[in-house]
């Protein structure tokens, strides 16, 4: 977009000097306490900004295990169901286990979790936190310090690795049978997912995406008590097992210097997402490497009597290992100061800005309106401009976005039946694309794995199948390539229906019964 409109009429500009100012600012993040749970309060006005989504915002359960394997091969394959446990005291000081799964139909990798977080960052980041986050992938992606703002705002790499993360994400169920709830404090069974989405099917469109976090979720971390802040560009710098022991280091620090001692089997295998079939030497030494990392990031420190990581392992009997950290300075230092929070930082400015308002009226209108009828309002008017041309506005879409905004402000109008329509046509578009797309991994992920089950498992019985069939067609007057192609197809048809006896989770190409094994 080379030009603005900038050229306002004389009713637009008394229109826009109408709009009263007010201050804005970020919520003011949600102090720790050991006072009774409360939901988190937000003040209209804050006195710095977060750039770059300096404060980043976690659940404080959630950062007490793994949400997948750390292998991606694992963990971006077919669907799976993730099971882990974590130990804690409960309010009568005894030891406890939650038991915890996460089904991801989609799999789950752990570079997912940095989106998750940092959506979450965002969201909280705003004036009016609200359940419903308006934002382009690229204002969350430049905020989040992923590409260089620099480069195309509307494609590459970044953005389509963006994508895949929230949809991969927008259908994980997650299920505890002791989280702690920080809104009653007491700790609960639990189920919930983490957000929903609706993006613009065209790669290169201007509007915004919605995510719209599940209702119990956004819950538990906007409650003071369950509200986990940390640096986040500390953890964006980390690999993703070094995050992972990060944020569970940092619930620890806030209230004491030293950890309790971890038993290292478990904080490799159901914290971090380490493989159980690791031996315990190879998980010692993961550990020792992690211990590094943050030893040089200052977030861990060593006691005098300690020259090394390795010293912080503590050998309880064979075979079984225990470690203790130590807070490091990174923990003591005061945050540096963000700069002011400014109307251009709002998720909401790109897209006003491409419709064709100056930063004049953006400021004016994003201190007057709500959030979300703002995004609403720019959402129809850049569909319009975007599907249906300039010449579907009377005047331009400057004037149609504001008198749209205003009006429906006001209550006398509603969105046009048209808009309505289109997204429900795109989320029909959307769906039945997301539905193609994992039809054709789930066809090329069997295949893959029924040619493997064929050349290892039923490799002699397969052979002996085909070359009877083969005899069998030759004998009837098939030539012997028409023989042997069909011996093939048959033979794979029989042995297809062994496979998915003798594999059930490949029954229907993926999980066959994936409710019923979500099961405590």
């Amino acid at each position: 977009m080379q030009s603005y409109f900038v050229d306002w009429s004389s009713q637009f500009q008394r229109l826009l000097s109408s709009l009263p100012f007010i201050l804005i600012g970020n919520a003011p993040m949600a102090e720790q306490s050991d006072t009774p749970p409360r939901l988190r309060n937000f003040s209209a006005t804050k006195p710095s900004g977060i750039c770059n989504a300096y404060l980043g915002h976690a659940q404080l359960s959630l950062v007490e295990h793994a949400l997948c394997p750390l292998d991606a091969v694992h963990s971006l394959g077919r669907s799976f169901i993730f099971k882990t446990e974590y130990s804690f005291t409960d309010q009568n000081h005894h030891r406890k286990k939650a038991k915890v799964q996460v089904a991801c139909p989609e799999g789950l990798s752990s570079a997912d979790e940095f989106y998750l977080w940092g959506l979450l960052s965002l969201a909280f980041s705003q004036p009016q936190p609200a359940i419903d986050f308006y934002a382009t992938p690229y204002y969350c992606l430049r905020q989040l310090g992923c590409i260089d703002p620099e480069k195309d705002r509307n494609g590459g790499k970044q953005f389509a690795i963006f994508r895949s993360s929230i949809r991969r994400l927008s259908t994980v169920s997650y299920r505890n049978d002791y989280f702690y709830d920080p809104i009653r404090g007491e700790h609960r069974e639990v189920g919930f997912g983490f957000l929903s989405y609706s993006l613009p099917l065209d790669l290169r469109s201007s509007r915004a995406w919605r995510f719209a976090w599940d209702p119990i979720f956004y819950e538990f971390c906007q409650a003071a008590s369950g509200a986990l802040r940390f640096d986040f560009s500390t953890y964006r710098h980390l690999d993703p097992a070094c995050r992972r022991l990060y944020l569970l280091l940092k619930k620890i620090f806030w209230r004491t210097p030293v950890s309790p001692e971890f038993d290292l089997y478990e904080l490799s295998v159901d914290a971090l997402g380490f493989s159980s079939t690791q031996p315990i030497w190879a998980l010692k030494r993961k550990i020792v490497r992690c211990a590094k990392v943050l030893l040089a990031n200052r977030i861990v420190s060593l006691p005098n009597d300690a020259a090394s990581p390795r010293e912080l392992i503590i050998r309880r009997a064979k075979g079984r290992y225990g470690i203790r950290f130590y807070r490091g300075s990174h923990f003591e230092e005061k945050d540096s100061p963000a700069r002011t929070a400014e109307f251009s930082d709002s998720p909401l400015y790109e897209p006003l800005h491409v419709i064709g308002l100056d930063n004049a009226a953006i400021r004016h209108i994003l201190k007057q309106y709500d959030s979300k009828l703002i995004a609403e309002c720019a959402d129809m008017t850049l569909a319009a401009k975007e599907r249906l041309g300039e010449n579907f506005f009377t005047n331009s879409p400057q004037a149609y976005f504001i008198d749209n905004l205003r009006e429906q402000a006001a209550g006398r109008r509603t969105p046009p039946d048209w808009w309505r329509e289109l997204r429900k046509e795109e989320e029909r578009r959307r769906w039945q694309a997301d539905r193609d797309e994992r039809t054709a991994n789930s066809t090329q992920k069997f295949e893959d794995a029924f040619d493997a089950y064929l050349k290892s498992e039923a490799r002699e019985s397969f052979d002996r199948v085909m070359d009877r069939i083969f005899q069998e067609l030759r004998s009837g007057g098939q030539t012997e390539s028409d023989a042997r192609e069909n011996a093939e197809h048959f033979a794979r048809t029989h042995f297809a229906g062994r496979f998915r006896a003798e594999h059930p989770e490949w029954n229907n190409n993926g999980f066959s019964g994936f409710a019923d094994t979500m099961n405590f």
